[in-house]
């Protein structure tokens, strides 16, 4: 476990499961303690899915029954989930129509962040044949929908035709902006902010603000340099971001 967007994927693979209590996250040390009743190794082999490379450190018993739910975080991961569907809708839009794929690939990546949300409330209290068939949908949508932009990239490459429209670029870029600004300062104030999950949510947040804020400076440089390249470098990377968040949520369906 050596970064917040794996802690997501394991809770989405254990959460859920008959026997798991609770599961508590230490990122910086990589360390996960899971308290559950039996089912060790049901348990080794859904994370021996997973690839992350997990091992046993110890098991113990302990006498802990009770544990901390905090009561707003679904409805808080819901909203946060609703605007980026909502957000991924107005960008792919206004990436078509403005030529720009710095916006239809930052689209994808609110698609992908609406895809995990999604995913993680709707596995819950499923069983894990459900689970797989959530995950495998999301990931194979997701990942379509990435190659298609890769095919869109090198198509306009040797097309060499008319340039973005670097102030649509600029204009709906600052409004997401805007609205993954919100998404964070509510993920800060829900109850539990300073749970594992939570703190990854609000990283993944972070780093929707720095895509938001390279496809504003590729917007810019098209206007600067009168060249589509930015634009499509911009579209380049996030498309690759989206394109290994894919594969990662069609782990869970493996």
């Amino acid at each position: 476990m050596d970064c917040p967007s794996e802690e997501r994927l394991i809770r989405m693979k254990l959460e859920g499961n008959p026997g798991i209590e609770y599961l508590e996250f230490d990122i910086s040390n990589r360390r996960l303690t899971i308290y559950h009743q039996g089912r060790l190794k049901e348990i080794e082999a859904r994370l021996a899915g997973l690839n992350f490379g997990s091992k046993i450190l110890s098991t113990e018993k302990t006498d802990k029954l009770a544990f901390d739910k905090p009561s707003n975080q679904s409805r808080v991961l819901w909203t946060v989930f609703a605007i980026n569907l909502i957000f991924f809708v107005i960008e792919a839009t206004t990436g078509l129509i403005s030529r720009s794929m710095g916006l239809v690939a930052d689209s994808l990546d609110m698609l992908a962040d609406a895809f995990v949300y999604g995913i993680s409330i709707l596995a819950v209290g499923k069983n894990l044949i459900k689970q797989k068939k959530i995950a495998r949908l999301a990931g194979y949508f997701q990942l379509t929908l990435a190659f298609l932009g890769y095919i869109e990239v090198v198509r306009r490459v040797l097309d060499k035709g008319q340039l973005p429209d670097f102030t649509i670029m600029i204009i709906v870029s600052a409004l997401a902006l805007v609205a993954n600004a919100i998404c964070l300062l509510l993920l800060q104030k829900a109850d539990g902010k300073e749970e594992a999950h939570m703190k990854a949510t609000m990283i993944f947040t972070s780093y929707d603000i720095i895509a938001n804020i390279g496809v504003i400076i590729a917007g810019l440089l098209v206007l600067l340099l009168n060249s589509g390249i930015p634009d499509l470098v911009a579209g380049t990377i996030v498309f690759g971001l989206v394109t290994q968040g894919a594969f990662k949520i069609l782990r869970l369906g493996k």
